[in-house]
């Protein structure tokens, strides 16, 4: 029987993928560089293996890799974790981005590239790895540092730079021209389905899978999240945006409901084996003979992105109020680029504007600089005491009081939550009274009118239709008193008076120009002047009717939109001091298990406390001496890295030391009771069997028949055959010593 090329590739791509990754781990190198040079060895370029056959299939798997990647990272990425990283983490991406785009601009025009070639060249040099960066961190056990937590907010914040890069490219490339109008538009698209999209799945998806939750085993859930995932790719590519962009959209909204860490777990074989197509198609693009045609920007272009990304950042972080040893840490940490800048080249390759030798030197890049990261980031503190005994003790100085300054805590003003709330509910609700009225000019009127003909009255229907859909979020407009608590405050202390009105006029107005823009779809002007009125009027009549409804909607956005707080409970984050909070859990061979923290006295040995432990659903908060601890339990400890760092070395070395033990051969034996055992004529109970072979009875057979599980008050007879399960050892003791076989 023949088989076909793509099977065959699949099978030399995965098998090559295989042995070089396993000789990868064993040499403690990077697995994505393994894949890289698995790819290499199975393209075009490379003759002394097989060859893959089928490229254009392959690249079809090769782009559902970067969807599942980009959908795994959603998963992890969660729009509630870019709010919580706060100034530091913002401040420093912000400021890296920004300078490696320019680094990376001015490098292609110095080499006489074109524009669009320096342009993506840019953007893939100021995206770091964020695979790369937590296997490392994983390997060299720094991921409970405090450094680890800035570079995890980095990277996040990093992560939504570069979809909006890939937009931003995208535009650049199709319209040839880098005007100022076509880049906003292109971003305020971006935000405006950015927001619809959060906004709708949030209100329809959580709800979804909780009614559906009585169907939902792990094969349901899977396909499910799969399906969610394709539907919002294909409607990315739609609107005009990338398959990867949607991917994410979707990953990002599921990781908001409480079954993100359950979906991530289901999607991560799926998402590793199609990322190993994926790299493994990216090594096969590899052209030895253009990297040596290359050579000299390939080594340039390292240089410049393991100088460029250590040094910007680091001065990021410093701006953002880091201490300089945080900073260092964080700065060489993020010296590499990674799959983001893959996906860039390939985007600019996809599209047909880039030249054929940027693709290959990426890689070239990137297998150099993922190479140097765990070198990087095990120099990063030895580098810092380095440049702490060398500069100035006054510069140190400055950069302390900075430091110390920027982390304090900063009040927020009354008036400055009324202000940022306003604006926030009047993007959002301004966002989805945009949707519905371009979904009703496209879709609700023509329907209307295929239905009812194409005369007035259809057209009064499509609008009332919309209107009456409208109608909650254009009362929230011009008619709701926003934050009333801090209203009555202002008008108590007769303060902000003239502000509060002119926010709520502002309001309205957007609310009148909405009403306009629907109805002039659907009418002359002069008839949407006229009725934007009366509706204005009718929004006031209705307002008790209509305030309910909102009220409904709103309660069901927020109770989807805070359920998985609710479920996990919420972890307060520590003030930026030496002590920090890690995360350790417990596992099954683990010393201590059921102790208590009294017994273990881990706070006696190393000056930690726990703070939180996590038990399947349950959190328990500040925990009493008397907590147990068991198998499964997520610890939140408080200490410094040194602390943490000896508990996790002693907590490994003694499980090391346990799992050496010999573990017991459990056994499911039998053997024949005569009258002179010792077991005769008494039940299970009194001859302790039990006790004697560290195991069960699971069943008796005597003249009656068999009884599976017998209960322990049964009376053992002369001639009943007794099984059990038990140590294996312990078992041939027993009969040896009762001759009972």
């Amino acid at each position: 029987m023949h088989l076909a090329h793509l099977i065959t590739d699949l099978g030399l791509i995965l098998g090559a993928a295989a042995i070089v990754t396993i000789l990868f781990k064993w040499l403690k190198q990077p697995l994505v560089l393994g894949y890289l040079i698995a790819g290499f060895l199975v393209g075009p370029h490379f003759n002394l293996l097989p060859t893959i056959v089928e490229t254009d299939s392959i690249s079809v798997w090769a782009e559902m890799g970067v969807i599942f990647l980009l959908f795994s990272l959603g998963l992890e990425f969660s729009f509630k974790k870019l709010l919580k990283v706060g100034t530091p983490a913002s401040v420093t991406a912000l400021v890296e981005v920004v300078f490696m785009l320019v680094v990376g601009y001015a490098i292609g025009t110095l080499l006489g590239w074109s524009r669009i070639d320096s342009m993506f060249l840019g953007g893939m040099l100021c995206i770091s790895s964020t695979t790369i960066i937590i296997r490392a961190f994983d390997e060299l056990g720094v991921k409970g540092h405090k450094f680890a937590s800035l570079v995890f907010g980095i990277l996040i914040v990093e992560d939504l730079v570069a979809i909006i890069l890939m937009v931003l490219l995208s535009t650049l490339a199709v319209s040839a021209s880098t005007a100022g109008w076509e880049m906003l538009m292109a971003v305020a698209k971006l935000v405006f389905f950015l927001v619809l999209w959060f906004i709708s799945g949030i209100f329809f998806l959580p709800t979804f899978l909780r009614k559906a939750r009585r169907f939902m085993n792990d094969e349901m859930l899977l396909i499910t999240s799969l399906s969610l995932c394709f539907l919002m790719v294909w409607l990315a590519t739609e609107v005009g945006f990338s398959p990867a962009l949607g991917a994410f959209i979707m990953g990002s909204i599921l990781a908001e409901t409480i079954y993100a860490e359950k979906i991530e777990h289901l999607v991560k074989p799926v998402r590793d084996l199609f990322g190993a197509v994926f790299f493994v198609s990216v090594g096969m693009m590899f052209d030895p003979g253009m990297l040596v045609q290359y050579l000299w920007p390939v080594i340039l272009i390292s240089v410049v992105t393991i100088v460029g990304q250590s040094f910007s950042t680091t001065i990021g972080a410093l701006i953002s109020g880091q201490p300089l040893k945080s900073a260092v840490q964080a700065g060489m940490s993020l010296s590499q680029i990674g799959e983001f800048s893959f996906i860039i080249a390939t985007l600019g390759l996809s599209l047909g504007v880039t030249s054929d030798f940027l693709y290959p030197i990426a890689v070239a890049v990137s297998a150099i600089t993922t190479f140097t990261s765990p070198y990087m980031i095990k120099a990063s503190e030895p580098f810092y005491h380095f440049l702490d005994k060398r500069l100035p003790n006054g510069f140190k100085n400055a950069i302390n009081r900075y430091s110390s300054k920027a982390q304090t805590i900063s009040n927020t003003t009354d008036w400055q939550v009324y202000v940022r709330d306003g604006m926030v509910n009047t993007v959002l609700v301004s966002v989805i009274t945009s949707a519905i009225v371009l979904l009703s000019s496209y879709y609700l009127l023509p329907f209307t009118r295929n239905k009812l003909g194409d005369n007035t009255w259809a057209t009064i229907v499509g609008a009332v239709g919309a209107l009456l859909i409208m109608a909650p979020f254009l009362w929230s407009l011009a008619l709701k008193q926003h934050r009333k608590d801090l209203a009555e405050k202002f008008v108590a202390q007769n303060k902000y008076r003239t502000g509060m009105l002119l926010l709520q006029l502002f309001r309205t107005a957007i609310a009148i120009v909405l009403i306009g823009f629907l109805l002039d779809r659907f009418f002359t002007p002069q008839v949407a002047i006229y009725v934007t009125m009366g509706i204005l009027v009718l929004l006031i009549i209705f307002s008790r009717k209509i305030q309910q409804l909102y009220s409904r909607i709103r309660v069901r956005f927020l109770a989807n939109y805070n359920e998985r707080e609710e479920l996990k409970g919420k972890k307060d984050m520590l003030a930026p001091w030496d002590a920090h909070m890690a995360e350790f859990r417990i596992s099954a061979d683990m010393p201590g298990i059921g102790k208590t923290l009294r017994e273990l006295a881990w706070r006696e040995r190393y000056g930690i406390n726990i703070a939180i432990i996590e038990r399947g659903n349950t959190v328990i908060n500040t925990p009493k001496r008397g907590q147990r601890v068991f198998p499964g339990d997520v610890l939140f400890m408080i200490g410094t890295d040194d602390q943490l760092d000896q508990f996790r070395k002693d907590m490994e070395a003694e499980m090391v030391a346990t799992v050496k033990k010999t573990a017991p051969e459990v056994v499911l034996e039998h053997f024949k009771i005569t009258d002179t055992s010792s077991f005769h004529n008494k039940n299970i109970r009194e001859g302790e069997i039990r006790e004697k072979i560290h195991g069960i009875v699971v069943g008796v057979e005597n003249e009656e028949g068999r009884l599976v599980n017998p209960d322990s008050s049964y009376v053992i007879k002369s001639g009943d055959i007794i099984w059990v399960v038990g140590d294996k050892r312990r078992l041939l003791l027993l009969q040896k010593s009762e001759e009972l076989l």
